[in-house]
């Protein structure tokens, strides 16, 4: 263990417990957005209702996200800071052009839309919801042309070992950023649909809010049967596209090691890094090929191509990458499942598919996470690929003890955040939506002690939990 190893740690750490936010937070809110603007149009008290109950978890996985996320650029100066001195010129605009666009505006309009619902008109209520979604965006924007360019670096010129800027338009549309854009957006909708496919089963199985469950697996199902086939089709242009630019990492994805045409399609093997050679491999013949290069005879690069010290770490690559694509294909056959008893009139009645449902529901964070693992490691030993080594990024002056402190300081704290996250979360989830005539004669009198005794059947703001137990001014 040295302060380089300790470091990437953190890291991934800060990162992967962070990502999950904009994975669900993103999605979330284009769907409180989408329900604002169907109430506004229909005036459906449901729609209100739904609305109203998303909010608040919003509300707190947006909290969320924005604490675990703080902490991720000071890392820059302490951890990396020799590569915040090499292209703090290139990147360093591009995170401020996420303040000033998305930052602002999320905090322009998210106290309207938190607490607004009774102090404005509602199509400014529906167009903050709007306005917010937005923001979730630009920022996905930003962060992921900053990315972008560290994978496919472009207009820049370097001097005395810093870059400089020679195009901004280059530097943000880099060769690998509209399939990234695309590929990791469309994942964040999916998880959060996939998650409210799961909360209306769970509902329905226990017999809860059926009037509400009934419109949540809809319209998710719904937006599933168009968002997972397109997410298959950009994940294959993506790879593509790594295929391209990064041959090196679609070569550890693969667990390919010799260069050749008709490459078989690796299902399962142990890969071993030292012996350049997989054991109890299982593939398909010339399958790789045919999604790779689109023809049963095309050539792919082994990784004996490269130096062993440009190698990616193979197994995690591999793995990373099977996780995600299993996930996917899990996601299809729950879209065509779903859709099949839809048509038969049978969606709402079979317990099978809704426990099925719940069990997805967090599946789309596993895939997100599997998706990340893949692209970060897959581009080692590079943090800007093919021009600085992640070995020289990291902070000269750092002791393996130092790391070490900070490293246990945020275990313990994220430990703490997400843990009472998720505790909120559960109650407002078991509390449910506000009850509407319609529902009552449905809805057990269970919970005669409510966790969060402030959300009443008729709130449909979340002033009233804010203030009594989920960090209001009397809290404060």
């Amino acid at each position: 263990m040295d302060a380089l190893l300790l470091s990437r740690i953190q890291f991934a750490w800060v990162i992967a417990f962070h990502i999950l936010l904009p994975a669900f937070t993103v999605g979330l809110a284009c769907y409180v957005a989408t329900l604002e603007v169907r109430w506004w149009i229909t005036k459906d008290d449901t729609i209100r209702r739904l609305s109203a109950f998303w909010i608040k978890i919003f509300a707190i996985s947006f909290g969320m996200g924005v604490v675990s996320g703080i902490v991720m650029p000071f890392q820059f100066g302490t951890n990396w800071s020799r590569f915040s001195d090499s292209a703090s010129n290139v990147i360093g605009s591009l995170l401020a052009y996420e303040v000033i666009t998305a930052f602002f505006l999320e905090a322009a309009f998210l106290g309207v839309l938190l607490f607004g619902r009774k102090l404005v008109p509602q199509w400014a209520h529906a167009m903050s919801a709007v306005l917010v979604a937005l923001g979730t965006l630009l920022s996905s924007f930003w962060i992921l042309a900053v990315n972008s360019w560290m994978q496919t670096p472009r207009g820049y010129e370097i001097i005395d070992g810093r870059f400089f800027p020679t195009s901004m338009m280059a530097i943000i549309f880099t060769p690998s950023f509209p399939y990234r854009l695309t590929h990791t957006v469309t994942a964040f909708v999916v998880t959060t649909a996939f998650v409210i496919l799961g909360v209306g089963a769970h509902y329905l199985r226990k017999s809860r809010f059926p009037t509400e469950s009934k419109i949540m697996m809809r319209m998710s199902l719904g937006f599933l049967a168009i968002m997972v086939p397109l997410q298959i089709l950009i994940g294959d242009l993506h790879g593509l596209n790594s295929l391209e630019h990064q041959p090196a990492k679609v070569a550890a994805m693969e667990g390919l090691w010799e260069t050749q045409a008709g490459v078989p399609a690796s299902i399962f093997a142990i890969p071993d890094q030292e012996a350049e050679t997989n054991h109890f491999e299982i593939a398909i013949p010339k399958l790789a090929s045919i999604y790779l290069t689109h023809s049963v005879d095309g050539v792919v690069q082994g990784l004996k191509e490269w130096p062993r010290e440009d190698r990616p770490p193979v197994a995690i690559v591999y793995f990373a990458f099977r996780i995600m694509v299993g996930i996917g294909m899990l996601m299809l056959l729950t879209v065509l499942v779903g859709l099949w008893l839809w048509k038969r009139g049978k969606l709402f009645e079979s317990p099978r598919y809704l426990r099925w449902c719940m069990i997805m529901s967090p599946a789309g964070f596993i895939a997100v996470l599997a998706g990340w693992t893949t692209t970060e490691v897959g581009r080692q030993p590079w943090v800007v690929y093919g021009l600085m080594r992640t070995r020289d990024a990291v902070t000269p002056s750092l002791t393996t003890g130092d790391v070490g402190l900070s490293l246990a300081g945020y275990i313990l704290s994220y430990l703490v955040i997400f843990g009472g996250g998720l505790v909120l979360l559960r109650r407002l989830v078991r509390i449910g939506p506000p009850v509407g005539p319609e529902d009552e004669e449905h809805e057990a009198p269970a919970h005669p002690k409510r966790p969060l005794s402030a959300v009443t059947d008729h709130d449909d703001t979340v002033d009233a939990p804010v203030e009594r137990g989920l960090g209001g001014r009397h809290d404060a």
